[in-house]
């Protein structure tokens, strides 16, 4: 049943009520002007109880009223370029290469919303869904993950610019090293008068690493880090090759693979305040070792850590 046989089915009722209690009362039940009852009457008098039927109306013929050609051609373009929005597809349908249509940009976002493409996403979900089947959701790749037998068999290095220290001549940065077996870290802080750390600021926390991790029974075999000037130095490598190590360097533009030093030197770092450091608003105690001399940087402070 649809609404218009609901309908017509309302204002026979109302006429069959009519003819048993009169038209008063009847239209003060359906809730019906009697103005209104009397016209449907003189109409059922004349063409039958169907003319109570609610007719069909055509759509509405404005004169301004673009063409159906017209349509078909600025949905068209609209689908063969769903980034554009309206006002672009009315100066670009005004060219004589797409035949010179003249319509305004109001007129573009009309006609597709009467079609229902008015905004970008439903353009490319139309397009996307015409073009490409569905396919269910892939699995989620696995988690990468380093595989180290022993502590001491890789551990990454890395650095990670602080702030600057009030009263002293230089920037802070921060010098992290974790064992990728044990997630055992070591920590330093140092001050650059010039650029980043320098490879005998690097070496000294390498010297370090090995010496703890030979007083607790294992060997430094390697060391992961990127491919900057404060691993490339010679003084580094020799460093390295002294303790019995290798190195490895990362790929350009790979900083990830790291390891896990650079997580844990972020999360230090939050657990210091972030950045700005607090390093940038207090002064440095007589026992820090920060270093005024020109010659080369120095360590202002040392902890280790573990990392969570």
């Amino acid at each position: 049943m649809s609404q218009d046989d609901v309908l017509c089915g309302y204002r026979l009722q109302l006429f069959d009520l009519a003819g048993r209690v009169g038209v008063a009362a009847a239209c003060r039940t359906f809730g019906v002007h009697r103005s209104t009852y009397y016209r449907w009457k003189a109409q059922v008098e004349r063409h039958g109880l169907e003319v109570l039927r609610p007719r069909e109306r055509r759509r509405p013929k404005m004169p301004n009223q673009l063409s159906l050609l017209v349509e078909e051609r600025i949905v068209a373009f609209a689908l063969g370029h769903p980034g554009l929005g309206p006002k672009r597809i009315a100066s670009e349908l005004r060219r004589p290469r797409w035949g010179g249509i003249v319509v305004s940009a109001n007129g573009v976002w009309r006609c597709l919303r009467r079609h229902g493409l008015s905004t970008r996403p439903k353009r490319l979900s139309l397009i996307a869904g015409y073009r490409a089947p569905y396919e269910p959701p892939a699995a989620p790749t696995p988690e990468p993950h380093i595989e180290v037998e022993r502590p001491g068999e890789l551990v990454g290095i890395d650095c990670f610019y602080v702030g600057r220290l009030r009263g002293t001549e230089g920037a802070i940065w921060q010098l992290t090293a974790i064992d990728l077996r044990s997630s055992f870290a070591w920590g330093e802080l140092v001050v650059c008068r010039q650029g980043n750390p320098t490879p005998k600021q690097t070496s000294k926390l390498a010297r370090r690493v090995a010496q703890e991790l030979h007083a607790a029974g294992w060997r430094l075999e390697r060391m992961l880090c990127d491919n900057g000037q404060d691993f490339r130095g010679e003084a580094f490598h020799a460093t390295l090759e002294r303790l019995g190590a290798r190195v490895t360097h990362i790929h350009a533009g790979r900083p990830q693979r790291t390891g896990t030093s650079r997580p844990c030197t972020r999360r230090s770092s939050r657990s210091a305040g972030g950045r700005p450091s607090p390093a940038t608003s207090t002064r440095p105690t007589p026992d820090s070792g920060a270093s005024s001399s020109a010659t080369s940087p120095t360590t202002t402070s040392t902890a280790s850590t573990t990392a969570g």
